[in-house]
């Protein structure tokens, strides 16, 4: 790791969980609060700080293929930590009173990459599958107690790790998505949105792609 490492903010460690704001009910200390993830004093909602090297990705993308296998290392675990812990941690926290108000919708996001695998990522793909399987399995337990669980899926999205890609990574993402351009925060918000409002009111289960139509 770099000595001057960039921080970005993972809401509900990646999680866009959305929950009764009357519920009082704050996420209670669990096992990633004892592995260096602290939540934001003073703040209502579950935020995380995750340390990232974007350089340090930058360069690994840069590379050429390597073995098959070689990069799945007990190192990769924090992935799963993150975006399969952080998932379990969140909903143990506010589900409870979801199904005591019998309303509540849930709203995980995973990724594209969960369905068509990610080549050098086999962890992060695998991390993200996770997420919506146990999205579906909530669909499933929580629907006759009105709570809904849904998954946004995104594609390529314009944040601050892909403002320091280099051009042929970004050219590659273009080429693959049918709209050739990036996604905005916005795109995936809007999706999320949707699927919490009253016109989703009969959609559970469901894995929403925010993609452009790379997954087509």
């Amino acid at each position: 790791m770099e000595n001057t490492p960039e921080m970005t903010d993972c809401d509900a460690m990646n999680v866009a969980t959305v929950a009764s704001t009357s519920s009082g009910m704050p996420v209670p200390p669990g096992p990633m609060l004892k592995n260096g993830f602290d939540a934001a004093p003073g703040s209502d909602a579950t935020t995380f700080t995750l340390p990232v090297s974007f350089e340090k990705i930058r360069a690994r993308l840069s590379q050429p293929p390597a073995e098959p296998l070689k990069g799945l290392t007990a190192d990769e675990m924090p992935t799963f930590r993150v975006n399969v812990t952080g998932v379990f941690l969140v909903v143990r926290a506010f589900g409870p009173a979801m199904i005591e108000k019998r309303r509540g919708v849930v709203i995980n996001v995973a990724s594209g990459r969960a369905l068509e695998g990610a080549p050098k990522g086999g962890n992060y793909a695998a991390s993200k599958a996770g997420i919506i399987g146990f999205t579906k399995s909530l669909a499933q337990e929580l629907g006759s107690r009105n709570v809904r669980a849904n998954v946004v899926a995104p594609g390529y999205i314009t944040t601050r790790l892909t403002d320091v890609l280099p051009d042929d990574v970004r050219t590659t993402m273009l080429e693959r998505t049918p709209l050739a351009r990036l996604g905005q925060p916005e795109d995936v918000a809007g999706a999320v949105r949707f699927l919490c409002s009253d016109a989703a009111s009969f959609i559970t289960g469901e894995v929403m792609l925010v993609d452009g139509g790379m997954g087509m």
